[in-house]
């Protein structure tokens, strides 16, 4: 295996410290050591592997061994400042960045997606050579996953076909992206995979005649006019093949331009020649023609294509590039990323610019807590289309398709966007909501005065980078609106719970509540409440939870206290409870847990504020009881119950569309009196309604819960307890 890897490095790279790739490999090899693959072959064989695809791609020393010890840290027993010691804290930074966020555990499959894709991109920020490093270990992967079980292999391939097939062409990394392509194809669509191959294998004997007539063709006329070109014609890659058949819907033999040719030349000059020859000898198709030598793609890519018709009719597609631009297309960002002697051939600000849309991917998902959210943005952001712009001034700016001149005004500049009122396309006023073309020349007309964004504009741009801003912005000007709506929130759920708000608030309580939310005042609290992200019943919930009660008066002092008030009070009969006998004692029902008759139920005496009657399993009570048992006494309903009680219910279920209705419709049908309803979909996609009603006992109540339950999608209802 090592001799393997160094001939490999002989013929792509001379300036690779052999010595040192060689003590990489025994160590990896004494790391791994007993350690085996799914196929039961050593473990090493893996990372040599990735060694080696690293060193295809022309990669230096440094990233050559942290392709040999990649998974050192996270498969064995040696750490971070182990393999700094051993080899350099350059490499260790290579290794980490690749390693997985394995020691922590998430709730769920896409929370530990979403935060490994977001490790991997702020190392990325630091060291392209980390993505570099994760291709080619997912590509050997893939190569070998017909050892995994079946359900692991639709999992990897989907994962590389939504994440990692367009990192590669994100990066221009071309031979990569289009075998991990086809690897994905292979073992998500099986049938459709094999039935491509056996299909195209037919074909094979009448493409190869065209590809040797074509060029034949195209040889002579290049040798005619002296220009020296490397050609070849090469079918195209199954799964681009599939994908232009579900697209447009049609069958393989509807499908003409399987074959692609390419024509290398030695320079820019030479490939407008050759165009101009090619379409001499062949008819173009309009329309198809595109440059991407005078305006390269965000990745690097650069080339002249044209599709043309052969002499016999068929449509075939040609490329041309020069040698550095092939090699480009090939391996992309690597190509300009290969240290030699402590050096890069191509400019930091050059490379900064390449990489800007990681930045842009990382400003903005530190904006996304949602999980799923994230990777959905993520994956959009990696698959979208572009479009290419010019500004006034020549600048040549690229955007999601579909993007409109506010998400260019975004682009160019937060305080640009939020200062635009118009633009002009071509010279010409559009809507905001125009969707650019390649080409066209816009200008963004902006105002005096910052007016800010529309909220409308949330539907209307494209990128991920507009949305933040447009988001960030509605977050600052609205926080002193959010204050005192989650103020209010905050005194309205207190009161419901029969507290004040001012009085659970204490700061001694505040301060442990800040530190599990991590908010720096009052005013923090208040604006997550104001904007839903904490809601305001838990948090009153959490300050009674911790709130020390007051203890300072007696027991015989609460009751005195509760006989100077009969006078202000109505009798206990009348709401339906009897304290220990008594039919003059002034009860309320607790907020919390929502009595109704035919509960258990106890009594705990406040201070001043009469008994207040509690359900048994209730846990509030079960606080003040394990506080001040002394203050508990025996309470019953009494059989003069005319009144309906407010209970609370919680209901989970499916996020499915008309939930909502069904449930308001069995309320209805049982002629239930709703006082308050509020439903939401949690992060997990599960529809939680929470409903306040009237009934007139707990036989009624569960009644209309059982009713609830044999709705479709209901898996649970449960009455609300603090």
């Amino acid at each position: 295996m090592l001799d393997k890897l160094l001939e490999k490095i002989d013929e792509n790279n001379t300036s690779i410290d052999k010595k040192m790739v060689e003590k990489a490999f025994y160590f990896a090899e004494t790391a791994h050591s007993g350690q085996k693959r799914e196929s039961g072959e050593d473990y090493i064989i893996h990372p040599v592997e990735v060694a080696c695809i690293l060193t295809e791609m022309g990669l230096d020393t440094s990233t050559i061994i942290a392709g040999l010890i990649h998974d050192v840290i996270e498969d064995t027993k040696y750490t971070y400042d182990d393999v700094a010691e051993k080899f350099s804290i350059e490499v260790a930074n290579l290794v980490d960045g690749v390693t997985k966020l394995g020691k922590i555990k998430f709730q769920t499959k896409e929370e530990e997606q979403a935060n490994n894709v977001r490790k991997m991109l702020l190392a990325m920020t630091k060291d392209i050579r980390v993505i570099l490093i994760k291709l080619a270990d997912r590509l050997h992967n893939m190569r070998t996953l017909k050892y995994m079980p079946e359900k692991k292999q639709k999992e990897k391939a989907k994962e590389t076909l939504d994440i990692y097939a367009p990192l590669a062409h994100r990066l221009g990394i071309s031979k990569i992206k289009w075998e991990l392509e086809d690897l994905s194809f292979r073992y998500l669509n099986p049938e459709e995979y094999y039935d491509l191959v056996d299909k195209i294998a037919a074909k094979r004997t009448e493409r190869e005649a065209d590809i040797k007539e074509i060029l034949k063709e195209v040889s002579e006329i290049l040798d005619n006019a002296g220009i020296n070109a490397e050609i070849d014609g090469r079918p195209k890659h199954f799964y681009s093949i599939y994908k232009k058949m579900v697209t447009k819907g049609k069958n393989i033999d509807e499908v003409f331009d399987l074959m692609a040719f390419r024509i290398i030349v030695n320079s820019i000059k030479d490939c407008y020649a050759v165009l101009g020859m090619v379409h001499t000898l062949y008819k173009p198709i309009p329309g198809r023609f595109k440059d991407y030598i005078a305006m390269p793609k965000p990745n690097m890519y650069q080339s002249l294509h044209t599709t043309v018709l052969a002499k016999d009719g068929k449509p075939f597609e040609i490329q041309i590039r020069t040698f550095e631009m092939h090699k480009t297309a090939e391996y992309g960002i690597a190509a300009h990323w290969q240290y030699k002697e402590g050096t890069t051939n191509i400019k930091e600000s050059d490379l900064q610019s390449k990489l800007a849309w990681i930045r842009e991917v990382i400003e903005w998902q530190r904006e996304e807590e949602n999980p799923k959210e994230f990777m959905e943005n993520f994956k959009i952001d990696l698959f979208s289309d572009e479009v290419f712009v010019f500004t006034p001034r020549g600048k040549v700016i690229n955007l999601p398709h579909g993007a409109t001149p506010i998400d260019l005004a975004y682009r160019i500049h937060t305080d640009v966007g939020n200062r635009c009122i118009g633009a002009k396309v071509n010279g010409r006023i559009v809507s905001l909501d125009y969707e650019l073309k390649t080409g066209e020349i816009v200008e963004i007309l902006t105002s005096s005065i910052e007016k800010g964004p529309n909220i409308d504009w949330l539907s209307t741009v494209k990128s991920n980078q507009a949305k933040t801003k447009i988001r960030a912005w509605f977050k600052k000007q609205k926080r002193e609106e959010n204050i005192l709506k989650g103020k209010e929130l905050l005194e309205r759920e207190a009161k419901r719970q029969g507290h004040n708000f001012g009085e659970v608030a204490k700061s001694d309580i505040l301060e442990k509540l800040f530190r599990k939310y991590n908010f720096n005042n009052i005013e923090d609290l208040e604006v997550a409440v104001g904007i839903g992200n904490i809601i305001a019943a838990n948090v009153i919930t959490k300050l009674i939870e911790v709130r020390k009660p007051e203890t300072n008066l007696t027991v015989d002092e609460v009751k005195e206290s509760i006989t100077k008030n009969k006078n202000k009070t109505k009798k206990s009969s009348s709401y339906g409870i009897v304290v220990k006998g008594e039919t003059d004692i002034y009860v309320r029902y607790a907020k919390c847990c929502n009595p109704v008759p035919g509960d258990e139920v106890l009594g705990y005496i406040t201070k001043g504020r009469g008994v207040s009657v509690h359900r048994k399993d209730c846990r509030n009570l079960f606080s003040l009881i394990n506080t001040d048992p002394s203050r508990v006494v025996e309470v019953e309903w009494s059989g003069t119950i005319s009144e309906e009680f407010v209970a609370e219910i919680d209901i989970r279920g499916d996020d499915r569309f008309g939930l909502l209705n069904d449930v308001m419709k069995v309320i209805s049908e049982t002629k239930t009196s709703v006082e308050g309803i509020n439903a939401k979909t949690s992060k997990e996609d599960e529809a939680q309604i929470n409903l306040k009603i009237r009934v007139a006992d707990v036989k009624t109540l569960n009644d209309l819960i059982k009713k609830i339950k044999n709705i479709r999608g209901i898996y649970k209802v449960f009455r609300t307890n603090n």
